[in-house]
Formats: structure tokens, C-alpha cells, sequence
């Protein structure tokens, strides 16, 4: 066993472990960092197979901007967070679906070694891959900033919407006190 394949076992072996965490965890916190450690040995195996861009934006995306996004938009809406507050009664269907998805990949990754390969694969360079987002893929590249950023701002607008009072009538009009002088008494 070579010293690349003892290291795959050990990536592998975090990276499983940060997974299974990651879908048993109680706590969304707690299983948002366990997604950071299985995102991070993602890249980590990239760096194993020699795809250095790759796993820096594993690393950079998913790790640095998507988990981040995530525990903000956790924190910006006061989501109750904990395993009660998650249960349901979906579960049934929840799993049907997941089996489904499941036969469907796997009746792709079967066929996909039955038949004989019709691409052939050339080699790229972070140029090329740069050329191509920014010349052939700029609409998608675009429309997932501006989805990104709508789900920011609606995770602000949601956390700061004014609680309505107790009578009903709307939310209460809050003047700021700058520039005036508070009364007392």
C-alpha cells in the first residue's frame, strides 16, 4: 500500500465519520461544522489526485462561503435550533424519496461503465477553466450570485421583521431618539 492510498484511508475515514455526524447530529450548529470537516476532506482528496484549483475552490466555495452562509442565515433568523424542533411526521415519504434518488443514481453509475466512453477528456488549466466560466457560463455564474444574495437579504429581512403587538392592528411605528432630548419622569 502506497503512502497516497494510506492517506485516502484516512481522509476517507474522517470524511465518513464528519458525515455521519453531519445527518445524526441534534444540533443544526453542530452539524453545520461536521459538514465543514466533510467539505474539507473533499478538497483534501482533491489535493491527493493532483487537482490542486479544484480543491482550493472546494476549499474557498463550499467551506468558506456556503457553511458561512449557512450559520448566518441560522443566526439572522432566530431558527429554533435543536432535534425537537426538526421532527416531523415526513419521514415515510422522506424515504421513498431518498430511495428513488438512490436507484436513480445508481442506475446511472451502472450504465455509465456498460457503454464505451463518447468524450474524450483533454487537459485543462485554471486559464481554461477561467475562459470558460467567464465566456461560455457567465448567465449561470451570474444567476447563482443574484440567487445567492436574494436568500441573504431575504434571511435579514425575515430576521428583522417587527413582531406585531398584542392588539392586532400592524406592527408599531419606532421613532429613533437621535438628535432629541429623552423626558424623565
Amino acid at each position: 500500500m502506497s503512502s497516497q492510498e494510506v492517506a485516502f484511508v484516512i481522509i476517507a475515514g474522517i470524511g465518513s465519520l464528519g458525515a455521519i455526524r453531519l445527518v445524526t447530529s441534534k444540533n443544526v450548529v453542530h452539524a453545520a461544522l461536521s459538514l465543514v470537516v466533510t467539505l474539507a476532506t473533499v478538497g483534501a482528496t482533491y489535493l491527493l489526485v493532483a487537482a490542486e484549483f479544484l480543491a482550493w475552490v472546494q476549499v474557498l466555495i463550499y467551506v468558506g462561503a456556503i457553511v458561512v452562509l449557512v450559520l448566518f442565515s441560522l443566526m439572522l433568523t432566530k431558527a429554533p435550533i435543536g432535534r425537537e424542533t426538526l421532527d416531523n411526521q415526513q419521514r415515510g415519504p422522506a424515504a421513498l424519496v431518498a430511495v428513488g434518488v438512490l436507484a436513480g443514481l445508481v442506475f446511472l453509475f451502472v450504465n455509465q461503465f456498460h457503454s464505451t466512453p463518447t468524450i474524450h477528456l483533454r487537459p485543462t488549466t485554471t486559464a481554461a477553466i477561467g475562459i470558460s466560466i467567464f465566456r461560455s457560463f457567465v448567465w449561470p455564474f451570474e444567476i447563482v450570485s443574484v440567487l445567492l444574495l436574494a436568500a441573504l437579504v431575504g434571511a435579514v429581512v425575515i430576521a428583522r421583521k417587527d413582531d406585531l403587538p398584542e392588539s392586532g392592528q400592524g406592527p408599531e411605528r419606532r421613532v429613533p431618539l437621535i438628535g432629541r432630548k429623552e423626558r424623565v419622569g
